[in-house]
């Protein structure tokens, strides 16, 4: 019985030890946010020159991209969580209207962010599940990919359902803050130190200042005239500043909330058309559906702001102009997809890379185009925007 009482003792101590580790974990995070994220930075680049490099390569990248993707999104969480308890004396920076809609919603509604976070976790995701599939065949392939669309389309309607009928936004989470507290102002020099400031590589401290005469007492040189400018500027308020966070975004009722439902059932319907119509990768009718609704929900989308908004296009809020032109730059996907490809850009790539083979650097740059070809020619979700 000796023996079990140890090892009873022993338990808590072993359970405890991941439970430490985590928190070191987060600490180290929160603590090194700037470096974290050039980590990050490094491992995302660093998937973009394996494909084509050994066998299995896009699935090894993918995995590690996919990896990082998702560690990023816990990151952000922790960063997050400690901005917010930092006390109201430390300034921030301002809010991007991204950040204060989508972090509104987030802070106001549970089932948004889990949707949110459930929608985000399957965008990183989606390309690692159909190299998965793709292995057990063309059929299988399809099937995930439209059960995929079909999941990414029901959290997305379930989005437009919790907003009110607003449109949706590119991503649907706040992005990673900045964190106020940086490495310059922990080193700033208390204003009750009297200690002499080193000089500056522009010149001697003697410089920066002007000693009086009579007192011999030194008084610090007016900042340039550009830095005041703009820091006043940095502090000006706009409309959008001082709008309620859910305001950033117009209602859409009528035909914009039409357009926006067929938007988001857009990707899924060309999904299935792509299915129907996979033996042969040249047609032209599964493009057509897809292209010619995206473009039609966009200028369905725009009529309605017309008629709706007061001062049309023009009195859009940034939020809703800055969503309309990401939607718009997502479009010129529609270059690397379908018949489009197989037909016109393909045959352009190609033609490119002969002409670039042999040739210092940009060989390289030939090869890697090459090397994404296959991706391109093979994968459904690698110029996947929605």
């Amino acid at each position: 019985m000796e023996p079990l009482k140890h090892g009873r003792g022993q338990i808590p101590a072993a359970l405890s030890t991941p439970t430490k580790l985590v928190g070191l974990y987060e600490e180290f995070v929160t603590k090194n946010s700037s470096s974290v994220s050039q980590i990050e930075s490094a491992l995302r680049s660093l998937t973009y020159i394996i494909p084509g490099r050994f066998r299995e390569s896009e699935l090894a990248s993918e995995s590690l991209h996919s990896g990082v993707q998702l560690l990023s999104l816990y990151h952000d969480s922790l960063v997050s969580r400690v901005i917010s308890r930092l006390p109201a004396t430390i300034t921030r920076p301002n809010p991007t209207p991204h950040a204060r809609y989508t972090k509104y919603w987030s802070s106001r509604s549970s089932l948004y962010r889990r949707v949110a976070l459930t929608l985000q976790m399957i965008q990183y995701t989606e390309l690692l599940w159909e190299m998965v599939a793709r292995r057990r065949g063309e059929k299988i392939r399809w099937r995930v990919v439209v059960f995929i669309e079909g999941v990414k389309a029901l959290c997305r309607l379930m989005l437009l359902r919790l907003t009110n009928s607003r449109p949706l936004v590119s991503p649907p989470l706040p992005e990673r803050e900045v964190d106020p507290r940086s490495p310059d102002e922990e080193e700033e020099i208390p204003p009750w130190d009297d200690t002499e400031p080193p000089a500056s590589e522009g010149g001697s401290s003697s410089e920066l200042s002007w000693t009086m005469p009579r007192t011999g007492l030194s008084l610090p040189t007016l900042p340039d005239v550009g830095d005041i400018s703009n820091y006043l500027i940095s502090r000006v308020l706009t409309a959008d500043d001082i709008k309620p966070p859910k305001s950033l975004l117009h209602r859409v009722t009528g035909q914009g909330q039409l357009a926006e439902i067929l938007y988001i059932l857009r990707p899924l319907i060309y999904a299935l058309a792509l299915q129907e119509w996979r033996g042969n990768k040249k047609s032209w009718t599964p493009w057509l559906i897809g292209f010619g609704m995206e473009y039609g929900c966009r200028q369905l989308a725009k009529k309605d702001f017309r008629e709706r908004v007061a001062g049309g296009l023009r009195g859009l809020t940034a939020l809703e102009r800055e969503e309309l032109r990401k939607r718009g730059w997502a479009m010129g996907w529609w270059t690397m997809r379908g018949a489009f490809y197989e037909n016109i850009t393909k045959v352009w790539l190609r033609g490119i890379i002969r002409r670039l083979e042999g040739k210092p650097l940009l060989g390289l740059v030939g090869g890697i185009v090459e090397d994404y070809e296959y991706l391109w020619d093979s994968y459904y979700f690698s110029t996947a925007t929605l």
